[in-house]
């Protein structure tokens, strides 16, 4: 079976995504600007789909780290949690024609990645053309996403530390 649900030979996205929130032991955050929203600020975290229905949700949230950001989530430091949350939203018709016809929901795994100061970044050009690292509350404020600015505000909870 192909990894990749398609029609014809089209490949349609998996509508089983992760949020990873790349954070600092300070719970700075960083937010990566999207290059193809031509039209405002869309600001967010890391974010990306399942490369194959079998793909272990883990694994998704390091290879789209590591795509978008170029931080390995496996480098020593760092330390990736699975907050155990998942958001059902609906997909934003400007980008229903990447899954399948009759697709209109995502299902999105909540992750943190913990990263050392001074982390390097590192943009895929395709997908970010900015980046910024702002306090756990100024980087929920600048999220586009209600489920990504959520998952900002959780942040020191689901860390452990205590603002």
């Amino acid at each position: 079976m192909s990894p990749h649900p398609s029609v014809g030979r089209r490949s349609f996205k998996i509508p089983e995504s992760v949020l990873v929130v790349v954070h600092t032991p300070a719970l700075d955050v960083l937010l990566i600007r999207r290059a193809d929203v031509r039209q405002g600020e869309f600001w967010q975290s890391v974010t990306g789909s399942k490369d194959g229905v079998d793909e272990a949700l883990a694994h998704t949230a390091a290879r789209e780290v590591g795509e978008e950001t170029g931080i390995d989530a496996r480098a020593p430091g760092c330390l990736l949690s699975d907050w155990r949350i998942e958001n059902v939203y609906e997909i934003y018709p400007r980008w229903r024609h990447r899954y399948a016809p009759g697709v209109t929901h995502n299902r999105e795994h909540v992750f943190g990645l913990r990263v050392p100061e001074g982390a390097a970044v590192r943009l895929n050009p395709r997908e970010h053309d900015a980046f910024v690292w702002l306090p756990w509350r100024a980087a929920a404020d600048r999220c586009f996403s209600p489920t990504n600015a959520e998952a900002c505000l959780l942040l020191p909870r689901l860390a452990g530390v205590v603002p």
